[in-house]
């Protein structure tokens, strides 16, 4: 269709073209492909990064990059210490953090309640008792304290709680959830585990958007022990972290053929991520397509619209060129490149603001969600995909105005007749 003496002479109008141009035009053309561009990466992004943030989050400050947990007869780690000194000898391993986990109750206010007929003051958590030091070097879970202190191993009848336990941190009552009220730092409360109570003083307020890190209520290990009758020293999870360039699993595999299998549940962390965060990334995947798809759309328009006007106002110019013998493809060919210059150079921008400000920026200042700590996802791929659509819809919205312009009567053309 378009011939290699088209192409040539095509390319030699529209290079004069955009040199004769007006600037403003040109600069806001690009400005649009530019925004076009990031329309198209960036909030498929987010989307998609506010779902891997939760992921990383689960993995940096609750599952690591392994997670050793009870059989389903068990509420404890068979054998954890041998377990636990079997993981310490692999040099993959980077550190690990052992902690005493049951369901039980705190209590607030129990001592100012006249009347056992009023509503308690009282709701279920997941009683956790942690070794503050292993801890610490596991997940920096100091940070998360927004109230108090945190943790010290000789701390006894204090505890750190989750902040969606207490009632000024919460988004109010759910379904099955009662919160604490009036409680703040130095409150006493009561814990209960089965028939064993404790009265403790709250040393730290844990905030965390991680809801299983947000809903327990922390100890020492020492304390979790006796509270819970574990003088075998079981322990309910071990979560391991393992150095950069370990492969996860490499190491689980090793653990399950030296029988740890026997004893517990060995999973990665993409192993213990549920079903469901698959479908919500896929679905968010799709949405910020369908999204960025009406940015695509609009820049098409904005093309048609600028290189018809152009050819429109040319129109005498490109009746001229029919006249002289110049093949109308080629003409055809000239807007085509002028399209492409267009969507290249936005979209060339646009890759330099991605790569060199947008990701870095956003990895090392997250996007502050509710529930996340979002990061902006863009695979090089994915990226490459998209500045092709780009291009193609360009290209394509610059060749039909031109394409109607150039089949007009090459002498009403010249005349301006309509």
């Amino acid at each position: 269709m378009f011939s290699p003496l088209n192409i040539k002479v095509g390319f030699f109008l529209a290079l004069r073209q955009i040199r004769r141009s007006s600037r403003w035009t040109t600069g806001l053309t690009i400005f649009v492909m530019l925004l076009t561009f990031l329309n198209l990466v960036v909030v498929t992004g987010v989307l998609v990064g506010l779902v891997i943030g939760i992921n990383n989050g689960y993995r940096t400050e609750f599952t690591g990059d392994l997670i050793i947990s009870s059989l389903e007869k068990n509420n404890y780690v068979e054998n954890s210490q041998s377990v636990i000194q079997l993981v310490k000898t692999l040099p993959q391993v980077q550190s690990l953090s052992a902690r005493y986990v049951e369901g039980g109750t705190i209590e607030a206010n129990y001592k100012t309640r006249t009347n056992e007929n009023d509503k308690a003051n009282i709701t279920s958590a997941q009683i956790s008792g942690i070794d503050p030091v292993a801890e610490e070097a596991f997940s920096n879970i100091s940070d998360k304290v927004v109230e108090g202190q945190y943790l010290a191993p000789g701390d006894f009848d204090q505890v750190l709680v989750g902040s969606q336990l207490l009632a000024q941190y919460s988004f109010g009552d759910q379904p099955g959830l009662q919160t604490l009220k009036n409680v703040h730092i130095g409150t006493k409360v009561r814990i209960a585990i089965g028939g064993a109570t404790r009265e403790v003083t709250v040393k730290g307020i844990l905030k965390s958007k991680i809801a299983e890190l947000a809903m327990r209520v922390y100890l020492t290990d020492t304390q979790a022990r006796a509270l819970m009758g574990r003088s075998d020293y079981n322990v309910s999870e071990i979560a391991v972290r393992l150095r950069d360039g370990a492969d996860p699993n490499a190491v689980r595999d090793l653990l399950l053929r030296s029988s740890v299998g026997q004893y517990a549940k060995v999973k990665t962390f993409i192993d213990s991520i549920p079903p469901g965060v698959a479908d919500i990334t896929n679905t968010f995947a799709m949405l910020g397509n369908m999204i960025s798809s009406v940015g695509l759309v609009v820049a098409s328009i904005t093309i048609f619209i600028v290189i018809f006007i152009n050819a429109l106002t040319r129109r005498k110019y490109i009746g001229i060129l029919k006249g002289i013998g110049i093949d109308g493809r080629a003409i055809e060919i000239c807007y085509m490149f002028q399209s492409l210059f267009y969507a290249l150079l936005g979209s060339g921008i646009g890759l330099l603001v991605l790569y060199g400000f947008l990701v870095p920026f956003v990895a090392s200042h997250p996007i502050d969600f509710p529930f996340s700590d979002g990061v902006l996802v863009a695979p090089v791929p994915d990226t490459i995909v998209r500045v092709v659509l780009l291009v193609i819809a360009t290209m394509i919205a610059g060749y039909i105005p031109a394409r109607m312009i150039v089949k007009k009567n090459t002498l009403d053309s010249i005349l301006g007749r309509n």
